[in-house]
């Protein structure tokens, strides 16, 4: 005998409904999380004293920093985002193609040379903001690592300088840490022959100073 055609319409009907009913309450897709062995990007972004100026390759600041995280057993990647003689305009330039390794962790060490330069503070302050709101933009955290200019700049521009940093930090409610060469700067037996860039012995001295920081935002990692 054949099912009648009206009451066959109605097991379909009621079949298809209850199909949409579960697709309405199943669980959205959620993005992908990150693996757990999957090792944080930390990027080293800055000027010589990043890129390692005057020094064997291993001897370098993000060398030094990677095998003290090594040591320390964190899961993390170092990328040296260094470029000798850059400024805060420079990095501004470039920074767009060092976000593309979409770092979580950007260690920003910018301005030195902007000092040495005698260049405006409120331009390198300026800089230096549209560099750290383009990296928030990410989503990456920042640890800004300030610098202070040369004395014989004069009261009033090394007091505008100087204070950029934390005032930057403040604003934009950033990790600091204060000074990049401290412990390190006007001490000859760290420093190389020019007198501005740190010896091995220098750096690891740097990388001693600013390792807690790093470890800190390591920790605040999801």
């Amino acid at each position: 005998m054949f099912m009648n055609a009206k009451p066959r319409r109605l097991v379909q009907f009621v079949a298809t409904g209850a199909i949409l009913l579960a697709g309405m309450f199943a669980p959205l897709p959620q993005a992908p999380a990150r693996a757990a062995t999957e090792p944080v990007r930390i990027l080293a972004f800055g000027d010589s004293l990043t890129a390692g100026y005057g020094l064997p390759q291993e001897d370098g600041f993000v060398p030094q920093l990677q095998q003290a995280l090594d040591k320390m057993g964190r899961e993390a990647v170092v990328i040296n985002g260094g470029v000798s003689g850059d400024t805060t305009a420079g990095g501004v330039a470039r920074l767009d193609w060092m976000l593309a390794d979409a770092p979580d962790i950007v260690i920003l060490e910018l301005g030195a040379n902007d000092a040495l330069r005698g260049l405006d503070p409120a331009e390198a302050r300026r800089n230096l903001e549209t560099i750290i709101m383009r990296i928030k933009e990410t989503g990456a955290e920042i640890l800004l690592t300030g610098m202070l200019a040369p004395r014989n700049m004069g009261e009033e521009y090394a007091r505008a300088f100087d204070a950029m940093y934390p005032d930057l930090a403040a604003t934009h409610d950033i990790a600091l840490y204060p000074f990049f060469l401290e412990g390190v700067a006007t001490r000859p037996e760290l420093n190389q022959a020019d007198g501005l860039h740190p010896t091995r012995e220098g750096v690891a001295t740097i990388v001693a100073g600013i390792l807690p920081h790093v470890t800190e935002l390591l920790d605040s990692q999801p």
